[in-house]
Order: C-alpha cells, then sequence, then structure tokens
C-alpha cells in the first residue's frame, strides 16, 4: 500500500506530539499534516491561500474542542461537501459526552474515539485507527 496522506486538526500540542509519535511505529506509511483549528481545516481540505498545493487526505482525525470553529462544525461542513465527504473522519477527542457522540454520528462521522490518558493506551487506539483505515480503505476514492 503506498503512503497515506492523515490531516490531523488537533490545537493541543501535546495530544499532537502523542499522535505523531504513536503513527511512527505503525506499518502503514504514512504522512501527517496538522492544523490546529477549523478554520485552518477548511482552507486545507480545499485547497486554499497558503494550501493550495495540499494533497487531499485520505483519513481525517481531529478533535471537538477546537479554537474558532469546533469539530463538530467542521464535521457536518466536511460530510455536506460533494468532494470532500467520502474522506473518512475519526473524531478523536476527550469528550466521552452521549450528546457529543451522538450528535457526531448524526454528522456522518465514521468512528468516534474517546483519547486515553495513558501513552500505551493511546498507541493502542492508533493501532485501531490504522486497522480502521485498512478495512475501511477500499470502501474509499484514491488522494486526488
Amino acid at each position: 500500500m503506498s503512503e497515506v496522506n492523515i490531516l490531523l486538526v488537533e490545537d493541543n500540542e501535546g495530544d499532537i506530539i502523542l499522535t505523531t509519535e504513536a503513527f511512527k511505529d505503525m506499518k502503514l506509511e504514512n504522512k501527517i499534516s496538522v492544523v490546529r483549528d477549523g478554520e485552518e481545516a477548511l482552507r486545507f481540505l480545499k485547497k486554499q491561500g497558503d494550501y493550495a498545493g495540499a494533497t487531499t487526505p485520505q483519513l481525517i482525525l481531529m478533535d471537538i474542542n477546537l479554537p474558532g470553529m469546533d469539530g463538530k462544525e467542521l464535521l457536518d461542513l466536511i460530510k455536506k461537501d460533494k468532494d470532500l465527504k467520502e474522506i473518512p473522519v475519526v473524531m478523536l477527542t476527550c469528550s466521552a459526552d452521549d450528546a457529543d457522540i451522538s450528535e457526531c454520528y448524526d454528522k456522518h462521522v465514521n468512528w468516534y474515539i474517546t483519547k486515553p490518558i495513558d501513552y500505551d493506551k493511546y498507541t493502542k487506539v492508533m493501532h485501531e485507527i490504522e486497522a480502521f483505515y485498512v478495512s475501511f480503505v477500499p470502501y474509499t476514492k484514491s488522494s486526488k
């Protein structure tokens, strides 16, 4: 399998480091692009401004709690956009609130995961995301 382009939408520097470090040990070749808020993510996905040459991600990992446009708003825009809606989105967040979970699934999130605090458990979650992606990718469009 060729390199997987992942967009990480996360404003917490510690979580960015945890995620990128956990993905370094994967069997899956990956390139992670990081943006820190919903508006920046939308510019990246629509290839606007500084992101004109950005590669369309094959997987989006995002937090709910972002400055400005939050993850739920961004998820809604992604899943309503004809050019973006088929990109698998994993909500990777601290919120275990039932209302947040239900709202994200109503907006067609592909998977909702509550972030573990322990590094070993976090790494295990990254491996589960890898397995999810590998099993899900045959049903998605290839990168544009």
